[in-house]
Parts: structure tokens; sequence; C-alpha cells
């Protein structure tokens, strides 16, 4: 059966989450963070993508991406594969494959939803008990957006920008939103639309996406457990 297309739209963000081969590792040390971090600045420039929040974590990489054109999100990341691939088989003398197969993504829509996958992706290390604090964890977006940290990477999307008049104020009321996470519901819907490659938002935003697209942007309805047998 062939592959359903990811949902892709100019100007639309997109939440891109790629995992490692059967999730075994993808980084090592700090230098495969850095040389990821590298190549990933030098693919937005080449692609004219716009990263907002980002979270390497040790066997997968969340990204919030805005394409300027439809397919810029899947070149990007293509050259940003063969890239890092490239780099980690000739530094660990390795071969075949990293990671485990297609990226996947989700379109987001910027009312309500956009920030929530913000803090949905910095908020990673902290949900795996690798940091007390977003702000302890090196390889993520968060001292950027939340404390105005030198990051190349990070291109603040319009909604962030609307959070105040200037950094300081856009960066305290970006760290008020941490104050109360995303709850269980909401890290389920994030999840389930990432996994089928949906359109993450309201219904007028799903229903232009279908409009736009030509097929359905919500997600399916979780089937029923298999009856367990004897």
């Amino acid at each position: 059966m062939p592959r359903s297309p990811r949902p892709d739209l100019a100007g639309v963000p997109q939440h891109v989450v790629q995992r490692g081969h059967d999730r075994a590792p993808c980084f090592f040390d700090e230098e495969d963070y850095r040389c990821y971090l590298t190549r990933l600045h030098q693919a937005t420039v080449r692609y004219a993508c716009q990263v907002h929040a980002y979270v390497l974590m040790t066997n997968h990489v969340h990204l919030l991406v805005t394409p300027t054109s439809v397919g810029g999100v899947s070149r990007m990341m293509q050259w940003l594969g063969r890239q890092y691939v490239g780099y980690v088989n000739a530094r660990y003398r390795r071969t075949g494959t990293l990671w485990e197969g297609r990226f996947k993504s989700c379109l987001v829509d910027t009312e309500r939803y956009l920030l929530t996958c913000y803090c949905y992706i910095e908020l990673n290390p902290v949900r795996a008990a690798m940091v007390a604090g977003p702000e302890a964890y090196r390889w993520s977006s968060h001292r950027a957006n939340a404390s105005g940290g030198a990051d190349p990477v990070i291109t603040p999307h319009a909604e962030y920008l609307r959070l105040g008049a200037d950094a300081a104020i856009r960066q305290k009321a970006y760290r008020m939103l941490f104050w109360q996470a995303p709850d269980e519901h909401r890290l389920a819907e994030i999840r389930a639309y990432v996994q089928q490659q949906r359109a993450l938002g309201s219904r007028r935003f799903q229903a232009e996406v279908e409009a736009v697209l030509g097929r359905c942007a919500r997600v399916r309805p979780a089937h029923r457990p298999a009856a367990a047998k004897d």
C-alpha cells in the first residue's frame, strides 16, 4: 500500500519528529549534538525553513518548523539526514541507517496550539526525568526562547512575538507558559496528530486544510483493543 503523503502547506508550521532506528541512540557525545545543530542551521538556510523550537533527545529529535514553500521541510530533513548520518558513520566507523524510516510530522494551527507545541517540545527532557526544568537541558531551544540566549537555529514565530512588546516581556510571558504544562489529554492529542500525520488545531483550521489538500486532516479514532485470548 502506498504511503500517504505528509500534510504540507507553505507558511504553516509543522511539528517534526525523527527517531533513531529501533529507538537506538543517534547522539553519543557533545560533539554529535553540536554537529547536528550546525547542519540543522545550514539546512534551514539552504531550504528556506524557519525553526521555532527544537529538542535533541538521546534517540530522537523534535522540531517546530515553518517552510516557505511546499516540500521545504522534506528537502531540509533529507539533506540534514544525509549530512548527519555521513558524519556519524565516518566518526564511529559504522555503516547503514541511523534513523527509523521517514520522519513524521503534523501541521500546527497557530491559534492556541502553536505555543503549546513549543512547550511540549522543550519539556521533553523533563518528562523523561533527565532534568528538573527545561532551562537545565543544553540541547534545546528553551534558553533562546525563554531567556534570550544566542541560538542561530531559532527564528521566532509571529505568535511568539505577540507575547510582548519587547524581548524581556516576551521571555517572561514565555516562561509563564511553563507554569502550567500541557495536561495528559493534550500530550496524547499532540502525539496522535504527529503519529497519524494530520493537522493539529481547531475544526476551522482542519476544514481549511482538508479543502486545500483534499484529504482528512483529523485523527482517526483509536481502535478498541482486541479481546484477550485464552
